[in-house]
C-alpha cells in the first residue's frame, strides 16, 4: 500500500431540465429533478436507488462539516494481477476517474445534528465496493481514531463485491484488521451504528457490516454472503420469497430496524442520544 495526492471530488453533474429517470423498480419514468430532490428515493414505489458515498455525506452529514481522513492511501498490486482486459492498475486508475474517489471507502469526521461523528461509506460503483488493502486500513484507522477520540463510529456499507480478489489473501485479512478494531472500540465502551445498503454482501455483510451495536437497513436492500443466484445454483432449492432482503432479514432477527433514507439521519441521531454517546 503506497500513498497519494487525494483525489479532487467529482464536481456535482447538473441535471438538464426534462431529464427522465427509469425507477429499477417499478419501470416508470420519473423526473430527474423530482428523484434528486427526494434523496434518490422513488416516489411511486419507495425504492431506494444507487447513492455515491459523496452523496451519502451530504446526506446524512450537517451541511459543510465533513472532514475527509486518509485520503491519500492507494492499493498496490501485491499479486501482479491482470485479467482478460486490464491490468488490476489500470482497473485502480479507471475507477478514480470514474468514481472521482481513491478507493472503495471514504472516512472522515463531520456532525450529525451537532453530534461530533466518525464515519465510513462504501461505495458500490468502485469495482463493487469490494474490500481491499485500503478499504481495510481506512476502515480500521477510523475504528481506531473512533476510539481514540470517543466518537460515536457510523459506517455505511454499500458493497456488492464482498473480498476483492485481485489482492487475493490481501483482502481477506482485512475482515480480521476491521473486526479487531471494532472488538476493541466497543471494549472502550463505544457506539457502532452499522447501516445496510442495497447490495451489502461478501465479506463485507460477513464482518464489520453485521457487526454493529445496532443495525440499520435501507427498505429492500439485498443483505447476506452469497448471493441468491449463487445459492440457488449451489442448493438447488427453491429460496423462500425476499430470502436476504431488509425484511427477510428483519424477520428473522438479523438486523434492528428498517429506516428509509429521508429519516435516516434523525434515526441515527437519536440513535447516539438513547445510548448516551
Amino acid at each position: 500500500m503506497s500513498t497519494l495526492q487525494p483525489t479532487e471530488p467529482t464536481r456535482k453533474r447538473s441535471i438538464k431540465e426534462g431529464t427522465w429517470i427509469k425507477c429499477p423498480g417499478c419501470k416508470e419514468s420519473i423526473p430527474a429533478s423530482k428523484i434528486e430532490k427526494q434523496l434518490r428515493v422513488c416516489h411511486l414505489c419507495e425504492h431506494h436507488m444507487y447513492v455515491s458515498a459523496r452523496q451519502r455525506t451530504e446526506q446524512i452529514l450537517d451541511s459543510g462539516t465533513f472532514e475527509e481522513w486518509d485520503a491519500d492511501l492507494i492499493s498496490g498490486d501485491p499479486l501482479d494481477f491482470k485479467d482478460k482486459s486490464r491490468t488490476y492498475v489500470e482497473r485502480v486508475k479507471a475507477e478514480q476517474n470514474k468514481t472521482g474517489l481513491s478507493d472503495a471507502a471514504l472516512t472522515g469526521t463531520g456532525m450529525i445534528r451537532a453530534r461530533r461523528v466518525a464515519i465510513g461509506i462504501t461505495d458500490s460503483q468502485f469495482i463493487m465496493g469490494s474490500m481491499g488493502s485500503v478499504v481495510g486500513e481506512r476502515l480500521t484507522r477510523l475504528a481506531e481514531r473512533a476510539t481514540e477520540q470517543g466518537l460515536p463510529l457510523i459506517i455505511v456499507s454499500g458493497s456488492g463485491g464482498g473480498a476483492r480478489m485481485h489482492e487475493g489473501i490481501f483482502s481477506l485479512m482485512q475482515m480480521a484488521k476491521i473486526s479487531a478494531a471494532l472488538a476493541r472500540h466497543d471494549d472502550a465502551g463505544g457506539l457502532f451504528i452499522s447501516v445496510l445498503t442495497n447490495p451489502t454482501m461478501g465479506g463485507v455483510a460477513a464482518s464489520f457490516a453485521s457487526l454493529g451495536d445496532v443495525v440499520i437497513a435501507e427498505p429492500k436492500a439485498l443483505i447476506g454472503f452469497a448471493g441468491p443466484r449463487t445459492i440457488k445454483a449451489t442448493i438447488r432449492v427453491e429460496l423462500p420469497a425476499g430470502f436476504q432482503t431488509s425484511e427477510f432479514l428483519l424477520e428473522h432477527g438479523f438486523i434492528d430496524r428498517i429506516v428509509s433514507r429521508d429519516k435516516l439521519k434523525s434515526e441515527i441521531a437519536r440513535t447516539i442520544d438513547y445510548c448516551g454517546k
